[in-house]
C-alpha cells in the first residue's frame, strides 16, 4: 500500500468503529469510512471534533457543528496549496491519499526533459491538476460538474498558478476523448480517476464496469507516440486493483513501459493503515 509522508497541513489522528478522526489544518472532523471495522484505537481523541458526518440509513447525511469552524479554510502539501470545505457527500474537496499519485507525476514531469501536455479526466477540485501544473506541464482539466471546475479554478490560483497553461472545462468525458481523437490532439499523461456511477452534463449514465475498458481504449489513442504516464485511480470495493493493471497493460502493448497497480491509504498517527483506493500506473521505460 502506497501512502504519502509529505503531509503536514493533514493528518489522520485514528480511525474505527466506521468512521475516521481527521485533522484538516486546525479543524478536526469525523467522517463515516466502511472501511474501519475494528474499534477505536485511541477513543479519548475522538471527544472534540469541530464537525461530525451524520450518514443518514436513507442516503446522504448531515454534518454537526461541535465547535466553531468556519466555512472555508485553507491547507498546504508542499507547495501546493488546497480550499477545503465540507460538502454535502461528507467529502472536504480534497483525497490526501492521493498525494502519492501527485509526487509520481511531479517527478515524472521534471525529469522529463520536454514539455509535457496533461489530460485530467474526472478532475474533480484538481489536486492533480494542480500538481502537474506546478512541475511545468500544461494540463487540459475535464469535469461534468461545474461547481468542481470552479473550485479547481480557485486551488489553481491559490497556489499561484493561475499564470500556467491550462484549460477547465465541464464535459462528458468519453465524448470529449472521443473529439480530441477526431481533431488529432496529443498528451504525454492521461490521469483519470472515475466514478462507479455518474452522469454527464446532459444526464449521461455512467457505469465504471460497462465503461472503462473503452474509455481507456480511446484514451491511449490520443497520447502521443512517446508517453510518458497513465494513472487511473479508483475507489470502488467491487474490482481489485489488478483489473485496473490488467486493462492498462492490454490497452498499452504498443509502447514500451511497465505497469504497476495496487492500494493506496493513509497512516493514522497511531501507526494503522487505513486502505483508501486502488491504482494502476503506466509509465515510460
Amino acid at each position: 500500500m502506497l501512502t504519502p509522508q509529505d503531509w503536514k497541513d493533514y493528518t489522520l489522528l485514528d480511525v474505527g468503529d466506521g468512521e475516521k478522526l481527521e485533522k484538516w489544518g486546525e479543524i478536526i472532523t469525523i467522517r463515516p469510512d466502511p472501511q474501519a471495522i475494528w474499534p477505536r484505537i485511541t477513543p479519548d481523541a475522538w471527544k472534540t471534533p469541530h464537525m461530525y458526518y451524520h450518514r443518514s440509513k436513507s442516503g446522504g447525511g448531515r454534518w454537526e457543528i461541535m465547535r466553531p469552524t468556519p466555512e472555508a479554510w485553507d491547507i498546504s502539501y508542499c507547495d501546493l496549496r488546497f480550499h477545503i470545505r465540507p460538502t454535502g457527500f461528507k467529502h472536504m474537496g480534497l483525497f490526501p491519499e492521493q498525494a502519492v499519485n501527485w509526487q509520481w507525476m511531479i517527478e515524472k514531469i521534471e525529469t522529463a526533459a520536454q514539455p509535457i501536455k496533461v489530460l485530467n479526466l474526472f478532475a474533480y477540485t484538481g489536486g492533480a491538476t494542480v500538481a502537474c501544473l506546478s512541475a511545468g506541464a500544461s494540463v487540459v482539466h475535464i469535469d461534468a460538474a461545474k461547481g468542481m471546475n470552479a473550485w479547481a479554478k480557485d486551488n489553481i490560483t491559490l497556489s499561484g498558478l493561475g499564470d500556467t497553461k491550462h484549460r477547465i472545462m465541464a464535459d462528458d468525458v468519453l465524448k470529449f476523448v472521443q473529439r480530441e481523437g477526431r481533431r488529432g490532439n496529443r498528451y504525454h499523461g492521461i490521469i483519470m480517476d472515475p466514478p462507479v456511477f455518474g452522469r454527464g452534463p446532459k444526464g449521461e449514465l455512467w457505469k465504471l464496469e460497462d465503461k472503462l475498458h473503452e474509455l481507456v481504449t480511446a484514451a491511449m489513442s490520443i497520447l502521443e507516440d512517446d508517453p510518458l504516464f497513465f494513472l487511473i485511480n479508483a475507489y470502488t470495493a467491487g474490482l481489485s486493483p489488478a483489473v485496473y493493471g490488467n486493462i492498462l497493460s492490454m490497452v498499452m502493448t504498443k509502447h514500451p513501459g511497465k505497469t504497476m497497480f495496487g492500494e493506496v491509504g493513509l497512516q493514522a498517527r497511531n501507526d494503522i493503515l487505513l486502505p483508501c483506493g486502488m491504482y494502476a500506473r503506466w509509465e515510460k521505460l
